[in-house]
């Protein structure tokens, strides 16, 4: 087991969980240590924060306990939101947050937990992928990692990078998004008063709407490439 222990990041001592059974499974009736560390990823509008929210629904539905978490969501909330209307709370994963500390205070509390759903995944810090490694490898919790891959200027954002390294599997989500041009979309282009940017911080918020300052718009290789928004774009 790898130790991501730091002098910032103590290693947390595992206690017994009082719903676990030495000699059988997890109370929520899966074998212990079967737990996995998944990565699903996609480009925007791909379906990422829907498809977190229908895994959530279905593992409470079969009575597994779990907490849901975001970062930088485009509800500027404590939620996870869709592009189609669903919305459910979850807990601000800010830079201070220990998410191994998160579950063993919950459980300290009594309160099982079986699995994290992490929407945004990849605006999470390198530190937290680590503590998700850790919470499957030491204290047998599920974690189902959602975000995308790289940023406007094509390359990985950091956590998402580590999510590849590190995650059991990893999956592209299968909604297809297409670029104006009816090509496959790739790539999340920054567009700034109508223009294709190739410079700036790396997490700037913005929205889809072509009237916003500040938007994103899917784009297939060739055209993110020649920042070509499209017929009527400016």
């Amino acid at each position: 087991m790898t130790d991501h222990a730091t002098a910032d990041s103590p290693r947390l001592a595992r206690p017994r969980r009082p719903d676990e059974h030495p000699a059988g499974g997890g109370a929520d009736g899966r074998p212990l240590h079967a737990a996995a560390l998944r990565f699903y990823w996609g480009p925007m509008d791909c379906g990422k924060s829907t498809m977190a929210l229908q895994m959530n629904h279905n593992h409470a539905r079969q009575g597994r306990r779990g907490l849901v978490t975001t970062r930088i969501d485009r509800s500027l909330g404590p939620q996870v939101t869709t592009r189609i209307g669903l919305a459910h709370e979850a807990i601000e994963v800010i830079d201070e947050l220990d998410l191994r500390v998160l579950v063993t205070s919950r459980r300290a509390e009594g309160v099982r937990i079986d699995y994290l759903i992490c929407d945004e995944a990849s605006f999470y810090q390198i530190a937290h992928v680590e503590q998700m490694a850790e919470l499957v490898d030491s204290y047998d919790v599920d974690v189902y990692a959602f975000g995308l891959a790289t940023d406007f200027r094509s390359r990985l954002f950091p956590a998402a990078r580590r999510l590849f390294e590190l995650a059991d599997t990893v999956a592209r989500i299968q909604v297809e998004v297409l670029c104006w041009c009816g090509r496959e979309g790739l790539l999340n282009a920054r567009v700034v008063n109508g223009q294709v940017v190739r410079e700036g911080a790396q997490v700037v918020v913005g929205d889809t709407a072509y009237t916003a300052q500040v938007r994103y718009q899917v784009l297939c290789r060739r055209h993110y490439r020649a920042g070509d928004l499209g017929p009527g774009s400016g």
